[in-house]
């Protein structure tokens, strides 16, 4: 019996994979036909995926049995390929900036955080929600509401609103971006910066950088992994603060989390992921000599094509529908959150002489 169960459990995950697969080849088949019909790609498939994936998730909600193999698709896989992705990494390039650009990311985020925060209880946003939207938008959107969530004891409804928002948002910056670098007459290694710095999630940062270069994807990764390491310390401050208000009785929900689930607070993954420690680690390999030049484009190429795969279950997870039920005021604090970080970004940029 238990092994029949596995069985149905890998068939599960199998079947996830390959619809999230057939999404990501069928965008690779539609860039050929966008370069014959226009003479260029407009649409990388990475984005392509992307719009693909939430298409079809308009007209078809996928059932339990793909849930297995496209979150695998959108996460393991994901993971695997960022990790290659530090092959292709030539460090001396990418850490030019070098300490100006980590105090960048770190008052970037520590800006917006405060910026966000403050901005949802001005629109009247109950205080685990401006919490919420304030880690979403200026770390690493929907893993750092997720992380958050249990620490503050947010609500469900909140948790769910402002992933609806963050993931829509998302895919429309990704969407914009390459042409904002364009108007804003950026350069390779300035838009990989802008694009680290703003973009939600890691998978966005390479959808929405690969059009314009390999570099900016480089350094866009870069930043955006340096800009996830930070939510490590903001989860592990919520956690004293939470423990705080429910010792002085103030918030008896966080108090009855507190007494459950002390142990989840202040995992290693939430501090450094396991892809994360792989990245770097195959970044200083490469700085040091230690990677054959032969495998080089093979990395590349698979780590291309499993973010493609990972880029279609991106696209099946999100459900527009979700974000009329959010509400006008959090559909306000959410754009003009974005739209703060966005500015923030640029006067980094200013401040590193970028741009």
């Amino acid at each position: 019996m238990r092994a029949r169960a596995l069985g149905t459990r890998i068939c599960g995950a199998a079947g996830g994979v390959l619809l999230c697969s057939a999404i990501a080849l069928a965008s690779l088949c539609l860039q050929i036909v966008e370069t014959k019909v226009f003479g260029r790609a407009w649409l990388e498939p990475l984005v392509l995926a992307i719009l693909a994936g939430a298409a079809i998730r308009q007209v078809w909600t996928p059932a339990a049995r793909w849930a297995p193999g496209i979150a695998f698709s959108g996460k393991t896989l994901l993971e695997i390929a960022i990790v290659l992705l530090g092959v292709t990494i030539r460090a001396d390039k990418v850490l030019a900036s070098g300490a100006g650009l980590l105090a960048a990311v770190v008052g970037v985020v520590s800006l917006s955080l405060a910026a966000s925060y403050g901005l949802g209880r001005l629109f009247g946003l109950p205080r685990r929600m401006a919490t919420l939207i304030a880690c979403g938008n200026s770390i690493c959107g929907n893993t750092a509401i997720a992380a958050v969530a249990p620490v503050i004891g947010a609500h469900c409804d909140d948790v769910a609103a402002s992933i609806a928002f963050t993931a829509v948002l998302g895919i429309a910056v990704v969407l914009s971006l390459p042409v904002l670098s364009i108007a804003l007459h950026l350069s390779p290694q300035a838009f990989g910066v802008f694009a680290g710095l703003t973009v939600y999630a890691v998978p966005q940062v390479l959808a929405a950088t690969a059009p314009v270069s390999t570099l900016s994807a480089q350094i866009g990764a870069l930043v955006k992994l340096v800009r996830v390491l930070m939510l490590g310390p903001v989860v592990a401050a919520l956690a004293v603060i939470a423990g705080r208000r429910a010792t002085a009785g103030q918030d008896s929900a966080s108090n009855l989390l507190l007494q459950e689930r002390p142990p989840d607070r202040l995992k290693l993954s939430h501090i450094a992921p396991w892809f994360i420690i792989g990245f770097l680690g195959l970044t200083a390999a490469r700085a040091a000599g230690l990677v054959p030049p032969q495998v080089l484009g093979p990395a590349t190429q698979l780590s291309a094509s499993l973010t493609t795969v990972a880029m279609a279950a991106l696209g099946l997870g999100v459900d527009v529908r979700m974000v009329a039920t959010a509400g006008v005021r959090v559909a306000a604090v959410v754009t003009l959150s974005l739209l703060i970080l966005a500015g923030l970004a640029l006067l980094a940029l200013r401040a590193l002489a970028l741009w």
